[in-house]
């Protein structure tokens, strides 16, 4: 056998080998030299190329997504997180409908409130369903996604997520808007952070002669005068020996006008002996209070019961246990008779129309009426 011939053989595979090709191959290989080597390379170029081949092909590498649409995906999200009514993406909490609709806190509240205005069933803008809080559940997995959005600081422009960006406005930025320390005693400069050192070395206030400051110490002085007046004057009343309180409950109705009106009522209550009722109106009984954007309540007081004497009173009042409505203390006077037994409508102080539409998208109105009896 020539040294082809032993090379050709020695090429063949082992037994129990994968490819019985390879073996035939082999075999012809002996028999003929030449033939033997161009079959062969045909079986190896038939393993390669083949269907069933048992290497596996190296993973494609993922394809570059260009800047100008990735940049995109944000705003794509915002669409897609945005609230339903406003299009603006919420702030603080989410609500979805029973078809998952998204509304932001106050565009939710805003709904309800409008509704009871309206006396009509609220519902989604989009699916038109019913909606209430009862009905809608907040989405967690939205609020957190938002707070992970980037935002853009109004003073250095830079972005931020915006569970950070308060408190990056508020403590971290450079550029926000502060005022000098020197402000208490006049100084009307206001500028960026980082200008604030510089500042408040030049600044010429703590120079001032006393004559000077009198007047800005008067001004001062005639604002803490009005807030300390309110707190005595409640301090005052707590002196009393006949000091009454009760939570009252607020309960909508309609007028029996042929466009009916909303108004809130309590059920009769007893303070200090005598039996009163409390009711409400919207924006002073306006006509069509939901088209205003403005929105307030008044209240009055109402003595049920017959008295022998003047029965002069100061009442207050202030928000319930439960209720997160803002309302600023302010005192109210008035001399109950068998004649007068009813109050002007007084505003009730709350802040804005935020908190007034609180109000009115609950099912009832809980809040805590003071009242004290004047001693004669």
């Amino acid at each position: 056998m020539s040294s082809l011939d032993e090379r050709e053989v020695g090429m063949a595979p082992a037994p129990g080998s994968s490819s019985a090709a390879v073996g035939v191959g082999a075999v012809g290989a002996a028999l003929d030299p030449v033939a033997g080597v161009a079959a062969m390379q045909d079986e190896v170029n038939i393993r390669r190329e083949g269907p069933e081949s048992d290497l596996e092909e190296p993973p494609k590498k993922r394809a570059k997504v260009p800047e100008e649409e990735s940049g995109k995906l944000e705003e794509r999200l915002y669409s897609v997180l945005c609230c339903t009514v406003c299009r603006d993406l919420p702030k603080a909490s989410v609500y979805q409908c029973t078809n998952g609709h998204l509304m932001c806190a106050g565009c939710f509240i805003h709904l309800l409130a409008d509704a009871r205005l309206k006396e009509e069933q609220a519902t989604c803008p989009n699916c038109r369903c019913e909606i209430s809080k009862n009905l809608c559940c907040r989405n967690l997995a939205v609020e957190n996604a938002v707070s992970e959005l980037p935002t853009e600081c109004t003073f250095c422009l830079k972005q931020f997520p915006r569970s950070s960006l308060e408190r990056h406005q508020k403590e971290e930025c450079q550029d926000r808007v502060t005022q000098c320390k020197y402000k208490r005693i006049g100084c009307p400069w206001q500028g960026p952070y980082h200008e604030l050192p510089a500042h408040e070395g030049e600044c010429s206030h703590p120079t001032k002669t006393g004559t000077e400051l009198m007047g800005i110490l008067g001004e001062m002085d005639q604002n803490h005068r009005r807030d300390m007046q309110l707190y005595n004057s409640i301090f005052s009343l707590l002196c009393y020996e006949k000091i009454g309180f009760t939570e009252v409950q607020f309960r909508p109705y309609r007028t029996d006008d042929f466009i009916t009106r909303l108004y809130y009522e309590t059920s009769r209550f007893t303070v200090l002996n005598q039996t009163w009722v409390l009711k409400a109106r919207v924006n002073d009984s306006e006509r069509n209070p939901n088209l205003s954007c403005k929105r307030t309540l008044s209240f009055q007081l109402i003595l049920k019961s017959k008295v022998n004497s003047a029965l002069e009173c100061s009442f207050l009042l202030l928000k319930g246990p439960y209720d997160d409505v803002r309302i600023k203390p302010v005192i109210n006077h008035h001399s109950f008779s068998n004649d007068t037994n009813e109050t002007e409508y007084v505003p009730l102080p709350i802040s804005d129309s935020v908190e007034c539409n609180k109000l009115l998208a609950a099912k009832n109105i809980n809040l805590r009426l003071f009242i004290f009896q004047v001693q004669k």
